[in-house]
C-alpha cells in the first residue's frame, strides 16, 4: 500500500504496515465511537503504535479520518456487465454500499462539515477521495466507446469537463439519497437513476409504462 500522507518532519522511513494498522484502527474507532469521540490516543492504542507515530504522519484527527475513509472508496471497481447502463448500476450499488457502512457514513459526514471552515481539509478530501474516484468515469467512458455505445472521444478539455459533470451527478445523487434523505439506494432506485443519467428527464417509456420519476417514486 502506498503512503497517502506526507510526513511533516524528518525521521525514519514510514512503515506501510504501521500505516495500514493505523487506518484500520481509525475505521474501527469510527464504528465503535463515532467521529466526535474518536481520539488519536485511542487509535494509537488500537493500532499498537506510539501516539507520536500518528502525529508524524497526520496533522490531526480530520486528516487521519479522510485517509481512513479514502481507503474504503479505493475498493470501488467498475464491473464489466456488458453495457454502459449495467456497468453504471453495478458501480453505483457498490458506492451506496460503502456509504452505508458506519465508518464511512460518520467519517465522511464529519470531515465534510469540518471542511466548510478549513480549505486545506477540503482540498485533502478532493485529492484523496474525489479526484481518485474520477478514474471510474474515465474507465466507463473508454469501455463504452470500445463497445460503440458512445461516440469517439471529444477534445481533451471537453472530455475532462464531461467527466467532472458525470462524477458530480452520480456522487451527488447517491450521497444525497443515502446520507441526507436516508433512503435506500436499492436496485430499483439505481436502475431509475441510471436511466435518467443516460436518457434525461424528458424520456418516456415507449411501452406506456410508468415515467422515470414515477418509477423512482419522486426525487
Amino acid at each position: 500500500m502506498q503512503s497517502r500522507t506526507r510526513s511533516t518532519r524528518a525521521g525514519r522511513p514510514r512503515s506501510a504496515t504501521a500505516d495500514a494498522a493505523i487506518l484500520a484502527a481509525t475505521r474501527a474507532a469510527l464504528v465503535e465511537l463515532g467521529w466526535s469521540r474518536l481520539t488519536l490516543g485511542d487509535v494509537a492504542t488500537r493500532a499498537g503504535v506510539a501516539k507520536t507515530t500518528l502525529y508524524r504522519r497526520w496533522a490531526g484527527k480530520n486528516e487521519l479520518v479522510v485517509d481512513a475513509v479514502a481507503e474504503l472508496f479505493d475498493e470501488l471497481r467498475l464491473p464489466d456487465h456488458g453495457s454502459l447502463a449495467a456497468d453504471i448500476e453495478g458501480v453505483v450499488l457498490q458506492f451506496a454500499a460503502i456509504l452505508d457502512r458506519p465508518e464511512a457514513r460518520s467519517g465522511l459526514m464529519a470531515v465534510v462539515a469540518e471542511s466548510t471552515r478549513d480549505e486545506a481539509l477540503r482540498e485533502r478530501i478532493r485529492t484523496s477521495i474525489v479526484d481518485r474516484q474520477k478514474r471510474l468515469v474515465l474507465e466507463g467512458r473508454a469501455r463504452a466507446r470500445s463497445r460503440g455505445e458512445l461516440p469517439p472521444e471529444p477534445a481533451p478539455e471537453e472530455a475532462a469537463r464531461t467527466a467532472d459533470l458525470i462524477f458530480d451527478m452520480v456522487a451527488g445523487a447517491v450521497v444525497h439519497r443515502t446520507l441526507i434523505s436516508a433512503e435506500p439506494a436499492d436496485e430499483q432506485w439505481v436502475r431509475g437513476f441510471t436511466r435518467i443519467l443516460l436518457t434525461g428527464l424528458a424520456a418516456h417509456s415507449p411501452s406506456g409504462g410508468p415515467s422515470l420519476l414515477e418509477e423512482l417514486g419522486g426525487i
